[in-house]
């Protein structure tokens, strides 16, 4: 993915401050920067920042439990700063972007001046790259005086508190500011992707869907005829009796849908609406509840097929067994153990019973 060309712009600059990363702060910074200029910020507090970073990854690492790596300085101050303020894993971004910005908690104002030891002007370094024997806090100094003069056409200039957009570049921001977006979560994305190569879907997992997709369809056409042949079907947890028309049940993922992103029939299945409420996105114990999700999922594949051979929910089922002409358990729990892993592995926790 390229970045538009501009004439007058070293466009090539800004393209190669993503060419040697070693945690997650450029692409955040970029992105928070775009999205300040975009709502009419020129000269713009580098807390204002910090905090925008924080607030854009915060429903990747919080919700989705995305590891940027032990040593990642922006998890680090997610997880503290979601322990030191009242917020909610799941957050409203507007209001995150309030609260963290106008925090008084002394760790949360820590944790964002943390950044400001590197971030702003390691950001800059393709403009001002190292010369001779230059020590770190050398070009440090450098880059932070040079900027303030828009030498070689710096994005911004640095100053103490605060970064100045360089004129020269802000219709370039804004008309761009879509695509600048997107090539900095694409460039994320690759990142985590290889720091996290079991977690599936990581582009869909670095921004907070707007709404989540109801799962009303699925219920209708595919669980409804379950339940209209069988009468009644078990709750594999509670082992409460479910019936359609008394809907004392909700339709939820085995697998949290925060780990999985999305809603395959194979990893749905009907189950009380008390205990739902408060599962939430814990993780069953595969030793105490396969065995009945399979039983349950096998049922529910025959009588689908049976009514609706070409339903688009076999298809779904393609993903994980070889044909819809048998359903292996062996193929089924070679594909919901390891994911039950894996999300463990990446702090999901499982649940008590």
């Amino acid at each position: 993915m390229n970045l538009p060309f501009s004439n007058n712009l070293p466009i090539n600059k800004l393209a190669s401050t993503f060419g040697n990363v070693s945690a997650t702060y450029k692409f955040y910074w970029l992105i928070a920067l775009i999205e300040l200029v975009e709502e009419g910020n020129l000269d713009i507090p580098k807390k204002k920042i910090f905090s925008r970073m924080i607030s854009n990854s915060w429903y990747t690492i919080n919700y989705f439990h995305i590891s940027f790596g032990k040593q990642d300085n922006l998890q680090i101050a997610v997880e503290k700063i979601l322990n030191e303020e009242n917020l909610t894993v799941d957050e409203k971004k507007s209001k995150l972007d309030y609260c963290i910005e106008n925090s008084n908690n002394k760790e949360t104002i820590n944790q964002l001046l943390h950044f400001d030891k590197n971030v702003p002007h390691w950001f800059l370094s393709s403009w001002f790259p190292k010369i001779n024997n230059e020590t770190d806090n050398q070009q440090k100094s450098r880059i932070y005086s040079d900027s303030q003069l828009f030498l070689n056409d710096s994005l911004y200039a640095l100053h103490k508190d605060f970064i100045r957009i360089n004129p020269i570049w802000v219709s370039y921001l804004n008309s761009n500011a879509k695509v600048l977006k997107d090539y900095s979560y694409w460039n994320l994305a690759l990142f985590l992707q290889n720091r996290n190569p079991n977690v599936p879907d990581i582009p869909n997992k670095l921004i907070k869907p707007a709404i989540r997709n109801g799962l009303t369809k699925q219920t209708n056409e595919y669980w409804k005829p379950v339940f209209k042949e069988l009468g009644s079907i078990n709750c594999i947890f509670t082992n409460t009796k479910l019936y359609f028309d008394e809907k004392n049940y909700a339709l939820d993922h085995f697998i949290p849908y925060a780990f999985v992103s999305h809603d395959l029939i194979w990893n749905l299945l009907p189950i009380e609406k008390k205990f739902n409420a408060s599962k939430s996105d814990k993780l069953p114990l595969f030793e105490n509840y396969f065995d009945k999700f399979y039983e349950l999922q096998k049922i529910a594949f025959e009588i689908n097929k049976h009514y609706n051979s070409k339903s688009k929910y076999m298809d779904e089922f393609l993903t994980i067994i070889p044909n819809i002409n048998e359903f292996e358990k062996d193929k089924f729990s070679s594909t919901i153990q390891p994911l039950l892993t894996i999300a463990s592995n990446n702090g999901f926790s499982f649940m008590n019973n």
